[in-house]
């Protein structure tokens, strides 16, 4: 335990330490803060034009059914916010592995007693801790201004969840690829492609059998990722995002086997 709680505080210092971390927190949290506050200001576009349209006016403190907040701001920012949290994560899931690889300081951990196994779950465990970090300060605005517009506790509760289980799930994959390479470079690009990739399947539909695409479906992050925006949280989904993490751990695993076996 001493080992491994030594390995744990080594990479707190070594990714909180990191200028690309950082770079990647403030990206987050500007970009969070940007693509909300536009979709908001649409909102209130909307409001204002009907609130003093002579046709079909309403009052000050009353809101059409068709025009509330999960339609025209939740939806679309989680859309856009899905898609952008794609290639920023991978900025910081980069050197995880690939950096100890390129300095060969890899096989160094492993003098430490310490079992790949261990060392996964101690790298992956810092990573999470940085991206939850990012969802939280990126979500502060949102939660603030959305609070304030009649929206429950709970729905914004389950708008942060599945903001945060994505990112973990795209910080995941993002682990993965640098598990497998010596350039952080190569980690980056290919994480972002992999998340891409395995976002969304249904352009698939017409293309493949019914079977298979029962299968791409199955393994496609948005239909998981959208339910969290209408305020539902279901067990399955939550075990999804669950089963992706253990997957990436295990193929992360893996690469030590897999680089004594190629070395």
């Amino acid at each position: 335990m001493t080992r491994l709680r030594a390995l744990v505080r080594k990479e707190v210092i070594v990714l909180f330490g990191s200028p690309m971390a950082w770079i990647a927190l403030t990206l987050v949290a500007l970009v969070t803060a940007l693509i909300f506050y536009d979709h908001l200001r649409i909102y209130n576009q909307i409001l204002f034009l009907y609130a003093t349209s002579t046709m079909g006016g309403f009052e000050s403190d009353t809101v059409p059914d068709y025009i509330n907040l999960r339609d025209t701001v939740f939806f679309p920012v989680m859309e856009t916010l899905g898609i952008t949290l794609l290639g920023i994560i991978p900025l910081v899931t980069m050197r995880v592995f690939a950096e100890e690889r390129a300095r060969g300081t890899d096989e160094l951990l492993l003098t430490t007693r310490l079992s790949p196994g261990a060392i996964v779950v101690a790298k992956f465990a810092v990573a999470y801790a940085f991206v939850t970090l990012a969802m939280v300060v990126s979500f502060v605005y949102p939660a603030m201004a959305v609070s304030r517009g009649g929206v429950g506790v709970q729905h914004l509760l389950s708008v942060f969840v599945g903001l945060l289980l994505h990112a973990l799930a795209v910080a995941s994959i993002g682990l993965v690829c640098s598990a497998f390479t010596k350039s952080q470079l190569i980690a980056a690009i290919a994480g972002f492609a992999a998340g891409f990739v395995l976002w969304d399947f249904s352009w698939a539909g017409p293309f493949v059998g019914e079977r298979l695409f029962a299968v791409l479906d199955a393994i496609s992050i948005h239909p998981r990722y959208g339910a969290f925006s209408e305020g539902v949280v279901r067990v399955s989904h939550l075990v999804y995002f669950a089963g992706l993490a253990c997957v990436a751990a295990a193929l992360a695993r893996l690469s030590f086997d897999w680089r004594r076996v190629a070395g």
